[in-house]
């Protein structure tokens, strides 16, 4: 009732002290009275009543309803908040007191600002290294890999200089719009690179070595192990490597990234030469026709262009041409750890940096069944929908799995966008509730409070542990609504009762 009434008092914007005064009492007296701490009595309250200009009846009515402050109200949807079980008559308690509301909303502001630090901090490594780290310090897990991949998130991965170039070489040496690999070893010869393959017997360059280009000697060896696509694109890339060392091609875009680590350049060029074989190999202008003939059908233009499902996947993500763009997709490739070795997004998908996903994407479940193309429309905390779809590609050894490689392609684009994709002809977005499958980012970073497969606590989440409760995953966090504040009592005492 006393906090009720400095509610009045506080909204008619009337001080302390000079109610106090109109009301017979000291300030003192009636700062105990408003904070709970001595009784309101009757004939006082009717006294304070007729000066707030309020009736009785209304008054006491009122008492039941409960109002939080604006500050504090703002905070009932922040995933922390969930996890320490404050109720709305908790808030409105709390709200009773202007200092402690204040504090309370000023500290966790403090929160959010220190928490978003961060997560630009995990994700920006590379731009806040320690001054003198050297040898033996803490090295952060902000790559020069991750720092190449930013890089071409903020180009678009689209490079038209090199475009332009690929064309050029093509309509030079006849190579049409399927080269062939005695077309790309002829480029290479008239570059001046002999080309030559290691036979099963030779056993000079042992080891895991797929190719070897001396740019001084003029010689390109490659490794009879590898299959044809994969002997075509290490071709396609050496010529790429030869017209940049030649051309300096690559020096404008390298100087035009802000690098901070000593690698990123010479990685950006073997992006770069990468970049150069792909735009050879599938030339902007067939490439881009036949993929909206086939409507992104990968393992369709794989065939087409005799190249591989992860070349193609690849290709897609350059497809940003002003007059000729394509579908904006994400990328990545994921080893049956759950590790991400190559990612890419032109959506706004945020990876994490590191190796560890979110288990619920599509990219891992690929492995449950390796031959099939897997689809799925997946929501993330922010409301964000994407239509993914991935397929595993292998790579045996000596008859093994083990001994070779096995990853699965994963790509991605906005449900609204999925209508363009052969993919979801059979999966229309009619029912996002339900179609939806909820992921996240990672584990560390995730809001979901109750995805069955989390692997760790969320660092937005306050930890809380109680041993009455189970949910149906350890680390998922306890928010109110999962009863954690009212433990049940032990079986052995009821019967005792």
């Amino acid at each position: 009732m006393g906090r009720k009434l400095r509610e009045l008092r506080q909204a008619r914007e009337l001080p302390q002290a000079e109610v106090a005064a109109k009301l017979g009492v000291s300030p003192a007296y009636l700062s105990l009275i408003e904070t709970g701490k001595r009784p309101l009595q009757l004939p006082l309250l009717v006294q304070a009543l007729e000066l707030f200009g309020v009736e009785l009846d209304d008054f006491m009515q009122s008492l039941g309803e409960l109002h939080i402050d604006e500050g504090l109200a703002r905070l009932l949807d922040e995933p922390l908040l969930r996890t320490l079980a404050l109720s709305r008559d908790d808030l409105a308690r709390l709200g009773a007191e202007p200092r402690v509301a204040n504090t309370i909303t000023a500290l966790f502001n403090l929160y959010k600002n220190s928490r978003l630090q961060l997560e630009n901090l995990l994700t920006d490594m590379a731009r806040k290294e320690r001054e003198g780290q050297g040898a033996g310090t803490l090295a952060f897990d902000y790559t020069p890999f991750d720092e190449v991949t930013d890089f071409l998130e903020a180009r678009r991965n689209w490079f038209e200089a090199l475009e332009e170039r690929a064309d050029a070489l093509r309509a030079r040496h006849q190579l049409g719009e399927r080269p062939s690999e005695a077309g790309l070893i002829g480029v290479l010869g008239q570059l001046g690179v002999e080309v030559r393959t290691l036979g099963g017997e030779d056993t000079e360059h042992e080891g895991s070595v797929i190719r070897r280009l001396d740019p001084r000697g003029g010689s390109l060896t490659l490794s009879h192990d590898l299959p044809e696509h994969r002997r075509m694109f290490q071709l396609a890339h050496a010529v790429g490597l030869r017209l940049l060392d030649e051309e300096k091609l690559h020096e404008p875009i390298v100087a035009s990234a802000d690098t901070r680590h000593a690698e990123t350049p010479r990685l950006l060029k073997i992006h770069l030469a990468s970049y150069v074989a792909g735009a050879i190999l599938l030339p902007y202008g067939p490439f881009f026709r036949e993929v909206q003939r086939t409507r992104y059908d990968v393992e369709h233009l794989a065939r087409l262009f005799d190249t591989s499902y992860e070349t193609v996947a690849h290709r897609l993500c350059n497809l940003s041409d002003p007059r000729r763009s394509g579908v904006p997709f994400h990328f990545q490739r994921v080893d049956v750890a759950g590790n991400i070795s190559k990612r890419y997004a032109a959506t706004g998908l945020r990876f994490p940096h590191g190796t560890g996903s979110c288990p619920k994407w599509v990219v891992h479940t690929a492995f449950l069944t390796p031959h099939a193309i897997h689809r799925q429309y997946s929501v993330f905390p922010d409301g964000r929908v994407y239509f993914c779809f991935a397929k595993v590609v292998a790579e045996p050894l000596a008859g093994s799995l083990a001994r070779g490689t096995v990853y699965a392609i994963g790509l991605g684009t906005h449900a609204a966008d999925a209508k363009h994709l052969a993919y979801a002809d059979d999966m229309p977005f009619v029912d996002p509730a339900r179609m939806a499958v909820p992921v996240g980012t990672s584990c560390r970073f995730c809001e979901r409070t109750d995805c069955n497969q989390r692997a760790a606590p969320s660092y937005k989440f306050a930890f809380r542990v109680d041993e009455y409760l189970k949910k149906d995953n350890f680390f998922s966090p306890l928010v109110e609504g999962d009863g954690h504040d009212a433990p049940p009592v032990p079986i052995s005492k009821k019967r005792r009762s």
